[in-house]
């Protein structure tokens, strides 16, 4: 939703004179027109003509109402997402992948490698490593007597309840 300024200036009393105009009420029109083409080459927009009530003093003590007459115009504002301009990023590279043969289709007779260029021999080795199946480690073996402590012979430096759990545990570790 755009968002406006608005500008209310006050409307002209007095006629603008120029070249072939006569009448007051020609050179009326001609000054509201020079005010509404220069705001408007400024970015105004037109709205409307009001006419509202201003209260001034008149005197000490009293006060009067005077009319004013004023033209309200607006313009929207520039907002950031409006002034913002993408910046293109070029177009991704195509990466040919190298088509599996099919299993109804024969496959051709493999080149041995000596026949293989010699600039052919590192991207071989490439593919070998990618097609072979990673090594998974060995999981190590369920040890019954293993009771997630880890260390428990050396126990110096640990507070006295910790210590005396540990040399429990380490006795009948020992009994087993």
């Amino acid at each position: 939703m755009p968002r406006y300024e608005y500008k209310v200036v006050p409307a002209p009393t007095k006629g603008l004179k120029a070249k072939g105009l006569r009448t007051p009420e020609a050179r009326f029109s001609n000054a509201l027109q020079a005010l509404m083409n220069t705001l408007g080459g400024d970015g105004w927009e037109y709205q409307r003509a009001e006419t509202l009530p201003s209260v001034e003093r008149s005197g000490l003590t009293s006060s009067t109402t005077e009319w004013r007459h004023v033209l309200v115009f607006r313009r929207a504002l520039e907002t950031q997402t409006e002034t913002f301009t993408p910046e293109l990023l070029p177009a991704p590279v195509a990466v040919e992948m190298p088509k599996e043969p099919a299993s109804e289709t024969p496959q051709k007779a493999e080149v041995s490698e000596a026949e293989k260029p010699a600039k052919d021999a590192p991207e071989k080795a490439e593919d070998e490593a990618l097609d072979a199946p990673e090594e998974q480690p060995e999981k190590p073996v369920d040890n019954p007597v293993d009771n997630g402590v880890e260390d428990t012979d050396d126990v110096a430096g640990i507070g006295s309840p910790l210590e005396v759990l540990a040399k429990a545990r380490n006795k009948t570790k020992s009994d087993d």
